[in-house]
């Protein structure tokens, strides 16, 4: 089946306010700008939105926070953007802070279908709050649940007709259990190919788990910290 749409407009639509949403990417890797830049054009309201963190306050997720577009972020990691530390300090944003392993494995909990899993990782601190816990060979658990995505937003290296995608790198991290979880996927890739051109080894993510495709543009591919030797 060919999945291909003709550019983001087109993979965003069904998009509403108030939607619960997955962003692939790690920092500012493996991010699709396209979709997110779309979003922004859209003025979609009130998402909230799963990634593992909030881009920086000029790029990524920090133009959806710039515009109050984000009632709520599930995240990891969100050190790099003073926007949203002053609208989480001010109770403009809500914020759940997730470690980052569970957050890993409550998507891919939700791509395999599996409602909850017991996770050592929190026991004893903040994140069990309110969660039930259980011991399991003398060692205390927290059961996380599954999300529950209206959406699922990627971002690949290279990626077929058919949807199957191929990701590089760091973009590993988040962007393949996050195209399994999404009631709708939509991908965006860097090149588009033809089905048959992808090494069948080399897929990451089956076009099963993916609904929209399209070939992105123009990405900036930003470095969230350079760190670089000073000159001699």
């Amino acid at each position: 089946m060919n999945k291909v749409v003709a550019n983001a407009e087109e993979a965003c639509k069904g998009l509403e306010d108030g939607m619960t949403i997955m962003l692939g990417g790690f920092g500012l890797c493996g991010i699709p700008e396209n979709c997110i830049a779309e979003m922004v054009k859209t003025g979609i309201k009130d998402i909230t939105c799963i990634s593992n963190n909030a881009g920086v306050d000029d790029f990524g997720l920090g133009l959806l926070l710039q515009k109050h577009q984000i009632k709520k972020m599930i995240s990891s990691y969100v050190g790099e953007n003073d926007e949203f530390e002053r609208q989480m300090l001010s109770g403009e944003l809500d914020v759940e802070l997730i470690p980052q392993g569970t957050l890993a494995e409550r998507c891919r909990a939700t791509g395999a279908g599996i409602p909850a899993f017991y996770t050592p990782a929190g026991y004893g601190t903040e994140v069990a709050e309110g969660k039930e816990t259980r011991e399991f060979n003398g060692k205390m658990y927290v059961l996380e649940k599954a999300f529950d995505a209206d959406f699922a937003i990627v971002k690949a290296w290279k990626g077929d007709k058919y949807g199957n995608l191929v990701f590089k790198g760091t973009a590993r991290n988040f962007n393949p259990m996050m195209a399994m979880a999404g009631k709708i996927t939509v991908a965006e890739v860097e090149e588009l190919v033809e089905p048959g051109e992808l090494d069948p080894n080399s897929i990451h993510t089956p076009g099963i788990f993916v609904q929209r495709i399209f070939q992105g543009e123009r990405y900036e591919k930003r470095i969230e910290q350079r760190t670089v030797r000073p000159k001699a």
